[in-house]
């Protein structure tokens, strides 16, 4: 289940449309004509956007008078970043061990006298 959700948080995300759409709301509440007013396209383009997020649990719509504000729902987010979190140590300890590598180069030219 965690997987699926994953899944479709990642998909949700891959489009540049809706990772902007996601920075925005992480702003505040907008409406959809809200949403669409710094793309060239329609709203009923935003709006199916806006139902991928939606799918993915990424953004709800609630009622306020007559608007019909989305907002961001960080839950799967936090998912997909405690996921990606798991290959932050990777990429440390790879990061380290670069640095000793170049930080041994760098010795080594110093002591040889190159300066290339």
């Amino acid at each position: 289940m965690a997987q699926d959700l994953l899944d479709v948080t990642f998909a949700a995300l891959a489009d540049p449309t809706r990772r902007a759409i996601i920075a925005r709301l992480a702003r505040g509440d907008a409406t959809v004509t809200e949403l669409a007013e710094p793309f060239a396209m329609s709203q009923p383009a935003i709006s199916k956007h806006l139902k991928v997020l939606e799918r993915a649990g990424l953004v709800t719509r609630g009622r306020d008078a007559q608007r019909r504000p989305c907002r961001l729902a960080a839950q799967p987010l936090k998912m997909a970043n405690d996921w990606l979190g798991g290959y932050r140590r990777y990429w440390d300890e790879a990061f380290t061990e670069l640095d000793l590598v170049l930080e041994g180069e760098i010795q080594h030219r110093e002591h040889h006298g190159k300066t290339d």
